[in-house]
């Protein structure tokens, strides 16, 4: 399984710089990153290289985080793939929270991160389906 860090932070100028500096700064790199805002606050969803240094760091810097686990699954790049996996999820009976979409450095393959509450299960799941979880 990833850990992901889940940064919650103020709607205002200036912030995502201040965070991405923090990271930078400290030397933790960037894998994947994704923001959902709302009037006021926004969550700022990383995949880094060292989750526990920048939950540290960024706790440290005064903002409120969290460190989660998540599932990465290898997807085809061709039409459909994401629907396949997810036909296959619902089918088991097991719930999605969240999806965004990155890739694999090393193989340059998509990659779909997928939060759970049943992230144990969906990992071997996924796993017994053929998929490669990373």
């Amino acid at each position: 399984m990833l850990r992901q860090l889940s940064v919650f932070a103020e709607n205002r100028r200036g912030t995502m710089n201040g965070i991405t500096r923090i990271l930078k700064d400290n030397e933790i790199d960037i894998i994947t990153l994704v923001t959902n805002d709302s009037a006021e606050f926004g969550i700022v969803r990383l995949i880094v290289d060292d989750p526990q240094k920048a939950y540290d760091v960024m706790s440290a810097a005064g903002y409120f985080c969290r460190l989660d686990f998540v599932t990465g699954v290898e997807m085809k790049d061709e039409y459909g793939s994401l629907n396949g996996i997810l036909d296959s999820i619902t089918a088991a009976n097991l719930n999605v929270r969240y999806i965004y979409i990155s890739f694999n450095r090393s193989t340059a393959v998509p990659v779909a991160i997928l939060k759970s509450n049943d992230e144990d299960d969906l990992d071997s799941f996924l796993q017994s389906r053929g998929y490669t979880v990373l």
